[in-house]
């Protein structure tokens, strides 16, 4: 009953303060994705029985409403429980728009192991439990052509961190990321904030150790030792060394050094792991390397190497999560003329998750003749269980009314092309 009066609450408070502009149709394009499991087009969401306005207001709901983002992303942040270590995950993905000449600042976007046109999004998700593909998002924002993955991701972990600095004081609170934000422009502007980063390192990096003291003679060194990813014998002695065993990664081997920074950013230090895994095998598999920022108010030993292992494990949860948006929640469906358009949609699919994400313990498994029963079930299976629920729950938008018939384009008036907009390829 608590989580029920949760998801109520969720949603009542979404109704009123998320939406500052056309809330009721916006809300009922919210439920109307949640409750249509078949979809062939962006209108047909018009012809879900929650969705009581005509296929016109759908687009009317993207073209004209309005959405307080600053105020949904604390919203989102305040579901985060406040005890405890919290795992966030960052990642990117693609909204491919290969034909959409109409549509501002496409970019050429690695996605999924090939190329596409279209906009890329960077995504941070919080990760409520490991090996599962609950991972409700607290921001999802697009990437400009005039910006970086790690500029934005940067913005978006300082945003988090304003919003959760008493609770990083005192508890870990750990950002996990892939090879793109392993590097100084991604650690070096989050080293005075309040949270850790874990992030992957691309296995042909060169770092540089401390310089040591002064000598006394000409300029003072700003690097130390060269270390070398492909070159063990610039690595020395490790600080910490640990082997454990793990269901999926097998016989696993962590090695620690610390105080470790690239050439063109010696301010930012950090400690490097390395991880081998499978060794029981004949032929492990390629090892790879961390980076471990932590928080200004912690040291590097503070959090054990089996635990931080523990912790990068947890960024898996991203992925599949990301293609649920996809598939399930036809995130990528719309074929939108403006690039705010898109992101007032991707605002909408944010609430669609995290309401299925409050719901997950309050349905009732309906599993198809061909399913088995599940205990805990997956954000596909609550999406597909959720229609008894909604009926309990009922909707605060209001009903449609009578405004008359539309006048339709005035006679005389001139009716231009769109413009059409190159594709932005970065440097």
């Amino acid at each position: 009953m608590k989580q029920f009066n949760s998801l109520i609450k969720f949603r009542q408070a979404v109704y009123e303060n998320g939406f500052t502009k056309a809330q009721d149709a916006q809300f009922e394009l919210v439920d109307a994705l949640l409750l249509s499991p078949h979809l062939r087009s962006f209108p047909g969401l018009s012809l879900s029985p929650v969705f009581r306005r005509k296929w016109s207001s759908a687009y009317a709901a993207i073209e004209d409403g309005q959405q307080d983002q600053e105020w949904l992303e604390k919203h989102f942040v305040s579901q985060i429980p406040v005890e405890g270590t919290q795992s966030f995950s960052l990642d990117g993905t693609a909204w491919p728009h290969p034909e959409a000449k109409v549509l501002a600042d496409r970019q050429y976007v690695y996605s999924g192991g090939k190329i596409v046109v279209g906009h890329p999004y960077s995504v941070l998700a919080w990760v409520s439990e490991p090996k599962t593909s609950w991972a409700p998002p607290v921001s999802v924002r697009r990437v400009s052509s005039q910006q970086t993955d790690s500029e934005v991701g940067v913005a978006q972990v300082k945003k988090l961190c304003c919003l959760r600095r008493t609770e990083m004081r005192q508890h870990l609170h750990l950002i996990v990321g892939d090879c793109k934000y392993g590097n100084h422009c991604f650690l070096g502007p989050l080293r005075d904030e309040p949270c850790g980063a874990l992030v992957r390192m691309r296995c042909d990096r060169v770092l540089y150790g401390k310089p040591g003291p002064y000598q006394g003679k000409g300029r003072p060194r700003v690097h130390g030792d060269r270390f070398a990813f492909k070159d063990p014998e610039t690595w020395g002695e490790a600080k910490v060394q640990t082997e454990l065993e793990d269901e999926r990664w097998g016989k696993v081997r962590l090695r620690r050094w610390d105080d470790k920074h690239a050439r063109q950013d010696a301010d930012t230090e950090f400690s490097v792991i390395l991880a081998e895994t499978h060794l029981e095998r004949d032929n492990p598999s390629d090892p790879f390397w961390l980076a471990y920022q932590p928080p200004p108010h912690q040291e590097p030993g503070e959090q054990g190497l089996a635990d931080l292992w523990h912790w990068y494990d947890w960024r898996w949860p991203v992925e599949p999560s990301i293609r649920f948006r996809k598939q399930y929640l036809y995130w990528t469906m719309p074929r939108f003329q403006k690039a705010e358009y898109c992101d007032r949609w991707t605002g909408l699919v944010n609430i669609a998750q995290w309401e299925l994400f409050l719901a997950r313990d309050v349905v009732k498994d309906k599993p198809l003749p061909w399913q088995p029963p599940q205990e805990q079930l997956t954000p596909e299976r609550t999406l597909q269980s959720l229609g008894a629920t909604f009926r309990e729950i009922g909707t605060p938008a209001a009903p449609p009314q009578t405004r008359g018939k539309s006048p339709g384009w005035l006679e005389g008036q001139a009716r231009t092309r769109p413009k059409r907009h190159p594709v932005v390829k970065k440097g």
